[in-house]
């Protein structure tokens, strides 16, 4: 898979972010295969690409209340 431009990628706010600012995660759903996530402080910053089985597993488990802190 090709390097994703972030500039050009459609991002949302998870849900699950901080409402005041902080902890803010954003992913894409504009890719089948894969969920680009990236912190909206960094907009510019890295981004992490994950398979999208994984990310829904992972979404999956933190719905469920699956993992400790």
């Amino acid at each position: 898979m090709r390097a994703i431009d972030p500039s050009v990628v459609t991002w949302r706010k998870s849900s699950y972010s901080n409402s005041d600012g902080g902890a803010c995660v954003e992913v894409s759903d504009d890719f089948v295969a894969v969920v680009p996530v990236r912190d909206s402080k960094l907009p510019h910053g890295p981004v992490l690409v994950f398979p999208a089985a994984g990310w829904a597993s992972f979404v999956s488990a933190v719905r469920g209340d699956q993992l400790s802190a």
